[in-house]
């Protein structure tokens, strides 16, 4: 004898199944590392030998640059030229910078970085180097690993915004000069961030200079003794001399709550 009742209970019951085999699926996917992120393969690779000098919009269909002859250092040497020079103004997208990479690309204004990728950071991933105030540095997308010291070398003014990026074996990621000659009230804001262990320092600024960081969506992977520094402040100077560092952690210029970051 059939049992439509007995038949109604075991497809409730198998449908239960499949819908927690689906919740557990999507949950698992939801939770993977945010370090596993695909980073791109190059189109193609470019040899510089001398700073390649950009204005306007240049996408670079996802060509590695790398340094040769004269550019062909990745020492930690302050006084390498870059491979990549931004005018005011300039947009470079789609881009992979390689190894060597020497002093990685300067934007002598206000620029932007689109996907733009650093494989093994030489002295700095991009320095920035606008004096006005009204400067504008936007890094969107885009990652570097491997960098020693900086991946952020910002010595003019202004603001850089870093947002949906990610950093993995670094010093710091953003770093206000310390010791420049002539020194400025500078800005940065950090959103959408997964920074992976080995690193020191997320964010550095200058407080006696009115330096301001303000950090959110920031994700950390890897770091179980949580000893990565997300905000540390400085007392800069103009002489050269090594900054003092007056401490790390929210208020006093670093703009963000325990809430804002996350540990994986």
């Amino acid at each position: 004898m059939h049992h439509p009742a007995r038949r109604a209970s075991r497809r409730r019951a198998a449908l239960g199944l499949i819908a927690a085999a689906a919740s557990l699926v999507a949950a698992t996917t939801t939770a993977a590392p945010a370090s596993a992120a695909t980073w791109p393969s190059a189109s193609t690779t470019k040899q510089l030998s001398s700073t390649l000098k950009l204005s306007g919009s240049t996408d670079a269909k996802m060509t590695r640059y790398v340094g040769t002859g004269d550019l062909g250092g990745s020492s930690q040497d302050e006084g390498q030229d870059p491979l990549i020079t931004l005018a005011d103004g300039a947009t470079l997208s789609n881009a992979v910078i390689g190894s060597p990479g020497a002093d990685g690309i300067h934007c002598l204004g206000s620029c932007t970085l689109n996907n733009v990728w650093w494989e093994d950071v030489g002295e700095d991933a991009a320095t920035f180097k606008g004096t006005s105030s009204s400067t504008r540095v936007l890094v969107n997308g885009g990652g570097a690993r491997k960098a020693s010291d900086k991946v952020f070398q910002h010595n003019g003014g202004g603001t850089v915004t870093i947002q949906n990026f990610q950093v993995s074996d670094f010093g710091k990621l953003y770093r206000s000069c310390g010791n420049c000659s002539k020194q400025y009230k500078r800005t940065v804001v950090v959103k959408g961030l997964t920074a992976t262990a080995p690193g020191k320092t997320l964010v550095g600024i200058n407080t006696n200079y009115g330096d301001t960081a303000t950090l959110s969506a920031i994700t950390v992977v890897g770091d179980s003794s949580r000893s990565l520094k997300i905000c540390e402040r400085y007392q800069g100077n103009s002489t050269g001399d090594e900054p003092k560092s007056l401490g790390t952690g929210p208020g006093s210029g670093c703009n963000y709550t325990t809430a804002d970051v996350t540990y994986r």
